[in-house]
């Protein structure tokens, strides 16, 4: 039969350890220094549009397919809709209200003037998406313009088409 034990002789029980909150997670957006100190699961578009209020940047399908949330991360394509923050950490985004500095990027300036603007909605991702394009290929042929993946609904893909041509001309300094 077990002998019973005493109470006061019982090892005291540990207090409950308190959480830590999550370690500050670093991150450069646009040239500026951030620390995001939330959920590092959260994904990039949320830091970007809910706590930054860098609205450029569209909630489209919320599973990257159809690039309304593109931004660059280490100039390169990213959907930032799948980006959790944690994958972000460390790194340099770029976003479309980034993208110029004190004159428009060459992209937004053949953007107004091939009038590929409809609704508007995707053209953040679109031009993001052309700058990620002409960095790897500085003279996209129509295969490579027609493999933009990103969703435009409003059909307007061949004005998009031409201000990507029109763009990549001026990055060469053919015309301007």
């Amino acid at each position: 039969m077990p002998r019973p034990t005493d109470p006061a002789a019982s090892p005291p029980t540990p207090p409950a350890a308190t959480p830590r909150p999550p370690a500050p997670l670093p991150i450069t957006i646009n040239g500026k220094f951030y620390d995001h100190d939330g959920d590092p699961a959260m994904p990039l578009l949320w830091f970007l549009r809910d706590r930054l209020r860098l609205t450029g940047t569209k909630y489209g399908c919320d599973g990257g397919e159809c690039g309304a949330c593109s931004v660059l991360v280490d100039d390169k394509l990213v959907r930032a809709c799948t980006l959790p923050m944690a994958a972000a950490s460390g790194h340099r985004v770029t976003t479309i209200e980034g993208l110029a500095g004190d004159d428009l990027h060459p992209l937004q300036q053949a953007w107004i003037e091939s009038d590929a603007i409809q609704c508007g909605y995707c053209q953040s991702g679109q031009i993001l998406a052309a700058v990620d394009l002409l960095r790897r290929k500085p003279r996209p042929g129509e295969d490579d313009l027609a493999a933009i993946a990103n969703l435009c609904r409003c059909g307007s893909q061949p004005q998009l088409r031409r201000a990507i041509a029109r763009a990549a001309a001026i990055l060469r300094g053919e015309r301007k």
